[in-house]
């Protein structure tokens, strides 16, 4: 996928994720995208790792929107976690 297939999938990841675990986060946007971009690589990582199959096939591919949500979500309870920890 192309960088901007990335940063739509991440965008909307996170979006879903955020939609999925509702409360309050900072940041915006940008926040959104990168928990989303790094959680869709995570996710597809994990995918590889625990199950031994290629989760991140193509932009319309089922399995690369679940990873991408499901390593977003991952990575949004990781950031509310230290978040919460640095209060």
């Amino acid at each position: 996928m192309g960088i901007l297939a990335w940063i739509l999938l991440g965008l909307l990841a996170g979006i879903i994720a955020k939609m999925l675990m509702p409360g309050r986060d900072p940041g915006g946007l940008i926040i959104t995208v990168l928990i989303g971009i790094v959680g869709a690589l995570l996710g597809g990582w994990l995918g590889k790792v625990i199950f031994g199959v290629d989760s991140v096939d193509g932009f319309f591919e089922l399995s690369t929107w679940i990873a991408a949500i499901v390593g977003s979500l991952i990575l949004l309870i990781v950031f509310r976690l230290f978040r919460r920890a640095a209060h």
